[in-house]
Parts: structure tokens; C-alpha cells; sequence
């Protein structure tokens, strides 16, 4: 899950933005749990993961865990929680009976909304059919599994412990469990793929049916092994020809794509993450978890946590690692960068409303970005235009000075 904007000093439209109000209502409030252990790590993935040891300190991060949520409480009282997203890592290492009194505790600091969604990211390596029983009987009632690919000689190349009957397997588990909602990550772009293999793969993910997909192109990312030793990867046409192809196949089948790389069924679109989309806020617990909260009178707060296991581990450190307030001149690049992520973007009321600041502070942005044709001309909605999701990047320059 990749949530975590850039803030950056920025001046929107060559002028400073209006006054910000006090927020007349805050924002839904989200969950986000980090596991940050996985069997091994994979040789693309930037993410805060790390190896794991033989046994894992289950009991002592619990424990950090509530610890480190008792600290947020203050800024969150009175609300409720919307989602739960836990994440890694590999959170299906650790036992039904860990995530069950985190859970339990979690529901004592912070009351659940009735139709709570709570997902856990799995990989197939560490299904077991007995363990995802005992997980949805604890109240998780999404999967989102980490398939990348079908194919072995593929998934040898990204370094993922299972193979593609496993895969496939997983899949039948987690709806057997009782998971009648559920997420398959799948990537496209990995070395020497063709588009008949990224198709075939996007065909194997079609038949599980799954009631959402994740389908991503793979990147190269600093600090990987992959930015260290690159692999051979398709050519750009061969990617722009998987690209179009995979996106006609998933809306043939009832795929609506709703987000840059998020494709879902009617109804069944990510709630925790449309929650990060629509600037929305969350508290992260966990090693190296970022969150963002909202205060009635108006400022906004990003937060992150010490990185290192063995540091948020150690009752000497502190659990928080820094924080910062976001100013008038980066709320709008804030928002932008992940509501316009959104193929339908979001009405335009919700920028003041999240914000606090006016719709006028985006103007200047906002006739340029039109002009040139990367943002819809539609008075009530911030939308980018086809053109602008695929250059997303030059559409945000616009509210850059």
C-alpha cells in the first residue's frame, strides 16, 4: 500500500492560498496496522519489511502496539473507526490469537462502526486453511493477497515464495473461510514478460474471482536490490500495449477501474483506501507507519514511527519517529497528488471541507491544467482528464510554482 505523499514547500497558482478555517467536520478516521515482517524479502519491495526469525515477538508488539495507539487516543476522541488495514510485511505470519487480543484492544480504545471493514494482506506462502477461518471469526472480513504472478519462472525472478498453484489455491481457501470479499495484487511489466504472459496472468486472476484487483506495473525502486541489479524489463510499447489490452480484459469482466493500478466489482471498491484517496484521516501504529489527523481547529498533522523492529521494540525509544504540520501552501498539492489518483476524481466541495481552505486557492492551477487538457472543465468535481491520469506528474506542476 503506497500512501504516503511527499511534502513539499509549495505555492499554489503563483499566489498564497486564502485563510484557512477551522474544518466545520472532520474526516472519516481509518486504521492502519504495520507487520513488518516477511519470510524473506523480495527483491522490488521498498516497503518496511524484514526478515523474519524463527519466532516472532507476537506478545511484545501487541503490547507496542497498544502502547503506541494509547498515545494517539488524545486526537482522535470521540470518534469512530471506519476501516482497519493491516499491513506489511506479511501480516498472515502472526497467530489468530495475536490479532485477536489486538483487535479486542484496539475496539476498547476506539468504538467500531457497524459495518467496519477490516482487511489483512496475505501472501499464499503462509496460507493455512485452519488459521484464515480463525482470522474471519475474529471480525476480518477482507483478504487482500499477494499473487504478483501465475507463473513460476516469473515469480522465481521477483523472489516470491509460493508458486502459481498456490496461488491459485489461496484463492479458493480465503472464499472456503468465509472471505466473500477479497483483493488480488497482481503485477504487470516483470522481466521478459510478453503481453500474452501479463494477459494470461490477468485471465488467471479473472477466473478466481475475486471482488477486487490490484494490477500494477512493476518499478524500479531506490534502496531495492532490483535499483542495484536491474533486470531486463519489457520495452515501453510492450508495456503501453499490456496496459491496454489488461484494462479492456478487466472492464470486459465487470472490473471497473476506480484508481490508478485499483479495479473492482460494483460496490466493491477498497473503503480504507478510497479513505487515503479522499484525504481522509488514519492513525498508523506499527514500525515505520505513517498517519494523518485533522483537529477541529483546522490543522492538519502527519505522523510517522520509528522504523526499526528491534527500536519500536525498545521501551527506551519512543514509538513516534517525528511529525509535522501541514501548511496553507502544501494542502493543496496534498490533497491533488491523491485525489486526482481517482479516475472520477472527487467533488470539489470536498476540498474546503478537508482542507479548510477555498476553492479560489486552486484557481490559477486549476485554468492552467485545463488548458492544456489534463483536467476535466467541470465546475463541481476535481477530476483529471484521460490524458491527465496517464501524465499525473506533469498534471500536479500546475498547482507547483
Amino acid at each position: 500500500m503506497t500512501h504516503e505523499p511527499c511534502a513539499l514547500p509549495l505555492i499554489v497558482g503563483g499566489t498564497a492560498p486564502s485563510p484557512r478555517a477551522a474544518l466545520p467536520t472532520l474526516p472519516p478516521l481509518a486504521l492502519y496496522i504495520h507487520i513488518p515482517w516477511c519470510v524473506r524479502k523480495c527483491p522490488y519491495c521498498d516497503f518496511n519489511s524484514h526478515t523474519a526469525s524463527p519466532v516472532l515477538p507476537e506478545e511484545e508488539y501487541v503490547d507496542a502496539l497498544l502502547a503506541d495507539l494509547d498515545q494517539d487516543l488524545h486526537a482522535v476522541y470521540g470518534r469512530e473507526l471506519s476501516s482497519i488495514f493491516f499491513g506489511g510485511g506479511t501480516p498472515s505470519l502472526f497467530s489468530a490469537a495475536a490479532l485477536g487480543r489486538l483487535l479486542k484492544g484496539v475496539e476498547q480504545r476506539i468504538p467500531f462502526a457497524s459495518d467496519i471493514e477490516i482487511t489483512l494482506e496475505a501472501n499464499p506462502g503462509t496460507f493455512e486453511q485452519e488459521k484464515f477461518v480463525a482470522y474471519r471469526a475474529l471480525g476480518i472480513n477482507r483478504l487482500s493477497i499477494g499473487i504478483q504472478s501465475f507463473q513460476q519462472e516469473k515469480l522465481q525472478a521477483l523472489g516470491r515464495i509460493h508458486n502459481g498453484d498456490e496461488a491459485i489455491r489461496a484463492a479458493g481457501m480465503a472464499r472456503q473461510a468465509g472471505f466473500d470479499n477479497f483483493n488480488l495484487d497482481l503485477m504487470h511489466g516483470l522481466p521478459d514478460q510478453s503481453l500474452d504472459d501479463a494477459l494470461d496472468d490477468l485471465r488467471q486472476a479473472i477466473a478466481l474471482k475475486p471482488t477486487h484487483l490490484s494490477w500494477y506495473q512493476l518499478t524500479l525502486e531506490p534502496n531495492t536490490v532490483f535499483w542495484n541489479q536491474p533486470p531486463t524489463l519489457p520495452e515501453d510499447d510492450t508495456l503501453w500495449d499490456i496496459q491496454e489490452a489488461g484494462q479492456a480484459l478487466l472492464a470486459e469482466h465487470g472490473y471497473a477501474q476506480y484508481e490508478v493500478s485499483a479495479y473492482a466489482q460494483a460496490g466493491r471498491a477498497a473503503r480504507h483506501n478510497l479513505n487515503y484517496w479522499s484525504f481522509g484521516d488514519f492513525i498508523g501504529i506499527g514500525a515505520g507507519a505513517h498517519g494523518k489527523l485533522s483537529h477541529p481547529d483546522g490543522r492538519i498533522v502527519r505522523t510517522w514511527k520509528t522504523r526499526l523492529p528491534k527500536d519500536y521494540l525498545n521501551p527506551a525509544k519512543s514509538f513516534k519517529a517525528g511529525e509535522k504540520a501541514l501548511s496553507n501552501d502544501e494542502l493543496p498539492f496534498e490533497f491533488l497528488m491523491n485525489a486526482l489518483r481517482l479516475t472520477e476524481g472527487v467533488e470539489a466541495r470536498l476540498y474546503p471541507e478537508r482542507t479548510g481552505l477555498s476553492l479560489e486557492s486552486l484557481a490559477e492551477g486549476r485554468r492552467e491544467a485545463e488548458q492544456s487538457g489534463l483536467l476535466q472543465v467541470e465546475p463541481s468535481r476535481l477530476a483529471a482528464t484521460l490524458r491527465g491520469q496517464l501524465f499525473l506528474n506533469d498534471l500536479l506542476q500546475n498547482f507547483l510554482s
